[in-house]
C-alpha cells in the first residue's frame, strides 16, 4: 500500500490503481462483507463517485450497498432484506500480489 513517507512506494499500473498511482495516504480503513448484506467500512476512507467527485460519508462507518437496489446508492438503505438479496458465495478470495 502507498504511504507518504516519500520513498517511493507506488500503487501497481493498471485499472483504479494506475489512475491513483502517485497518491499517497496515510489512511486506514476495513472493509467487512456482511453475509448477503452490505459492506461495512470502517475508518479513514473516502469515497469518490466514477468521474472523481467526493461523496460526503458524513461518519467513521458506513454500510454500502452490495444488492444494487438502495435506494441512496452508494449507502446501504436495508433493502437487501426485503429482496433476499444472496451474494452468491462464501469463500472470501485474497487480493493478487
Amino acid at each position: 500500500m502507498p504511504d507518504d513517507t516519500g520513498d517511493g512506494d507506488r500503487l501497481p499500473a493498471g485499472g483504479l490503481a494506475g489512475r491513483l498511482a502517485g497518491i499517497r495516504s496515510a489512511m486506514s480503513s476495513t472493509i467487512i462483507p456482511y453475509e448477503d448484506g452490505p459492506l461495512i467500512v470502517r475508518g479513514d476512507f473516502e469515497i469518490v463517485t466514477p468521474d472523481g467527485a467526493p461523496i460526503e460519508a458524513g461518519r467513521a462507518t458506513v454500510a454500502l450497498c452490495r444488492c444494487g437496489k438502495s435506494a441512496i446508492k452508494p449507502f446501504c438503505d436495508g433493502t437487501h432484506k426485503v429482496i433476499n438479496f444472496r451474494a452468491g458465495t462464501d469463500r472470501v478470495t485474497p487480493p493478487p500480489r
